[in-house]
């Protein structure tokens, strides 16, 4: 709410600079501004920011704010936002932070579970891979989730081979892994559900959930306007839709 107006102040220092491009995108304390030119954004832009900041008793964090070109790139809420030059289309990819930090939280699950049984590791892991892949499922981020999918198969393995250290790579294989269909080299476990029957638990893929494109909510709709009823139906069944199509490719895989 203290930001409210932000995006105004940063249009009026637009129109100063005599550029028609000055946008703003917020989400709560962080956001980006984003001029035709970086003479607008250091000499207009900037200092309206600072001015408004002033008047609520806020300042620019200097550690966090920078300008740089869109060609080069920056991150925002653990994305990557680039602009291809030679395509001249905008790519957002999930931020190497964010992936490095996401592996990072994989690996020490699976040294604090060093002697758990497979079930109760596979159960702390697939929240987790579930909850980063729908973060990101938005946007391109395929290559990406084929990457985390490597990483996490080396970690199962090291994992798997630290365990039976004894025994040969055939019989860790027949343990562990299992196949079906054409997929091969599922992790999985076994569990006893509430009904007493056992069931097979497998780990998650990231590579195997669908990348879905988000539609971007019409800046005019409310859902407070009975005029945008019908609408805001539509989204909903559409959301309906692919969620239930991300289910049937979990079940699938």
């Amino acid at each position: 709410m203290a930001l409210d107006g932000l995006e105004a102040v940063v249009a009026n220092a637009a129109k100063v600079a005599k550029v028609h491009k000055g946008h703003t995108v917020r989400y709560a304390d962080d956001f980006v501004c984003m001029a035709a030119s970086k003479e607008a954004l250091e000499d207009h832009i900037k200092p309206a920011i600072i001015n408004f900041l002033k008047d609520r008793g806020l300042e620019l964090s200097a550690e966090k704010t920078k300008i740089s070109n869109v060609y080069d790139g920056f991150d925002f809420l653990g994305f990557n936002i680039r602009k291809n030059k030679k395509a001249g289309k905008l790519l957002i990819t999930p931020a190497k932070k964010s992936v490095h930090r996401f592996l990072a939280e994989i690996r020490a699950l699976f040294k604090a579970n060093k002697m758990a049984k497979t079930e109760v590791l596979i159960g702390q892991l697939n929240p987790k891979i579930m909850g980063w892949v729908n973060y990101y499922r938005h946007v391109v981020a395929k290559t990406t989730f084929e990457y985390v999918d490597d990483c996490i198969y080396q970690c199962v393995s090291r994992w798997t081979a630290r365990r039976h250290q004894e025994k040969n790579f055939n019989w860790i294989r027949k343990k562990y892994f299992r196949s079906q269909g054409l997929r091969n080299w599922i992790f999985y476990g076994t569990k006893v559900d509430r009904h007493g029957k056992k069931e097979i638990v497998d780990l998650y893929k990231a590579g195997r959930i669908p990348i879905i494109r988000y539609t971007k909510i019409r800046q005019e709709a409310t859902p407070y306007d009975p005029a945008f009823d019908r609408y805001f139906m539509m989204r909903k069944q559409t959301k309906t839709v692919n969620k239930l199509y991300r289910y049937w490719m979990i079940c699938k895989s």
